[in-house]
């Protein structure tokens, strides 16, 4: 089943459209904190938002597309500062510290995107996409400038890689999200050794 937001950058949502998906992600949310990632159902939600089930399947396919759209969006309003510290080390470090706080803030949204992005739904893909790419984004943005371009887009491709294995390792429930920043400043350590 295709959703409409799943489509929404090919094409505009009209207001009612829109205005139905921000109640829907609300509810989503809301559901979430109230019953977990396991609990919830897009019938659940739906009737929080006050529409119907097949309303709500119109604009997320899946519950799994829901968790992965609320993560978006989470990283999106995300009010992420600049990379702080005098080191590319400890730059990297704020950026994986405030990530992992926000984690730690909503743990059932971090537990359920952290499984639908395994996901293999082409909504999930979509989203699985724009969050790695805001990953790296923000991981480039703290490298900065190391000796070589290409070294510098091995560096950001390795701690993307190993904030998703921890983010994988906290969702497993091996860490909890508070565990994993502080982990994490070690192996961005060792990860940035001779390039900060």
């Amino acid at each position: 089943m295709s959703s409409q937001v799943s489509s929404a950058a090919r094409r505009e949502l009209n207001s009612r459209q829109a205005e139905t998906v921000e109640r829907l992600l609300a509810a989503g949310a809301e559901e979430l904190r109230a019953v977990g990632s396991e609990t919830l159902t897009i019938r659940t939600v739906a009737g929080r938002a006050g529409v119907s089930s097949a309303t709500a399947y119109t604009y997320f396919a899946s519950k799994n597309h829901l968790f992965a759209e609320l993560f978006w969006r989470a990283l999106l309003t995300d009010p992420q500062p600049e990379p702080v510290g005098t080191t590319a080390v400890e730059r990297v470090c704020s950026v994986t510290r405030h990530l992992t706080a926000m984690l730690a803030a909503s743990p059932e949204l971090a537990a359920g995107a952290t499984s639908a992005l395994l996901g293999t739904d082409s909504d999930v893909e979509r989203l699985r996409l724009r969050i790695g790419s805001e990953f790296v984004s923000r991981f480039r943005a703290a490298v900065g400038v190391v000796a070589a371009p290409a070294d510098a887009d091995d560096v950001v491709e390795t701690l993307a890689l190993a904030f998703s294995g921890a983010l994988l390792q906290a969702g497993m429930g091996l860490m909890t999200y508070t565990e994993m920043g502080e982990r994490l400043d070690s192996v961005v350590a060792t990860i940035m050794r001779g390039n900060s």
